[in-house]
């Protein structure tokens, strides 16, 4: 984690120039000998600065739930609440199967599409442990092999998921340590191209990484979350019939995740903290 936010915003800064001189030129700020950008690029660039200003401002996206955060009272004495902490597969679920996100149970969603392990460790204290839950699912990791804020060793996303997990306990928190779901390359774009899900999460790094969490929660004694079996074929990818781009999970793919989140919960739940 040393020295990770300021590199990831002196680079995000960078790019916010280059665009920014894009965006100058569209507005006719800025004169030059080549042809004038279109329209779309025009707004394409506009919307590439509001978006990395955006991220600049809050790199680990702290603003995404401090409404609903602030609203959420402390749980009640016989009340099991459970936090999910993740990325877009866990952000999705609110459209998923079954009427959403686990209808009527003490659920709390804190899924942020796109965000890595770092992100979450920051964000950790105001949406999991301000909440206080008996439970946290942790699905994390596929973002941070993609490189979505930068590379990333898997020793790296190894540490940052301790300390998340370590943050927990100290809180009297159980943590449930859910598994990476695997990706393919089966699906197409609407004009035909391959969706090449593994050149940017390779099958053999989801793999590694799976593994490490098995290792640690049989260590710890915490829950491992298996979602990768009950979704893999036999040919390593995610299942045709579970996805739609070969990453996220279609609502058929949600249906077989949420018996298998819903039993870790309760395993979890029969730990001591």
């Amino acid at each position: 984690m040393d020295g990770l936010p300021r590199k990831k915003i002196l680079v995000s800064f960078a790019f916010l120039i280059c665009f920014a001189f894009a965006a100058a030129e569209c507005a006719g700020q800025a004169a030059a000998p080549s042809p004038s950008p279109s329209p779309d690029e025009c707004t394409q660039a506009k919307a590439n600065v509001t978006r990395l200003e955006t991220r600049l401002r809050d790199w680990p996206a702290l603003a995404r739930y401090r409404d609903e955060n602030s609203k959420t009272v402390a749980p009640e004495k016989k009340e099991k609440r459970v936090v999910f902490l993740g990325d877009s597969i866990t952000d999705g679920w609110h459209n998923s199967a079954n009427g959403g996100f686990f209808p009527g149970k003490p659920y709390v969603n804190r899924g942020i599409s796109g965000q890595t392990t770092p992100q979450m460790l920051i964000r950790f204290r105001p949406d999991v442990i301000a909440l206080k839950p008996e439970v946290v699912v942790i699905l994390a990791g596929t973002n941070d092999i993609a490189g979505n804020t930068g590379p990333m060793t898997l020793q790296a996303i190894e540490d940052n998921l301790a300390s998340i997990a370590e943050l927990a306990r100290a809180h009297g928190i159980r943590v449930v340590l859910a598994s990476l779901l695997p990706v393919s390359d089966y699906e197409k774009t609407a004009d035909g191209q391959v969706r090449n899900q593994t050149t940017r999460r390779p099958p053999e790094q989801i793999k590694a990484l799976n593994e490490w969490m098995k290792r640690y929660v049989a260590e710890n004694k915490l829950t491992y979350l298996d979602y990768y079996s009950a979704m893999v074929d036999d040919k390593g990818f995610l299942k045709d019939e579970l996805s739609n781009d070969g990453l996220h999970p279609n609502p058929q793919g949600y249906l077989v995740m949420n018996p298998l989140a819903e039993k870790a919960i309760a395993a979890a739940l029969k730990r001591k903290r």
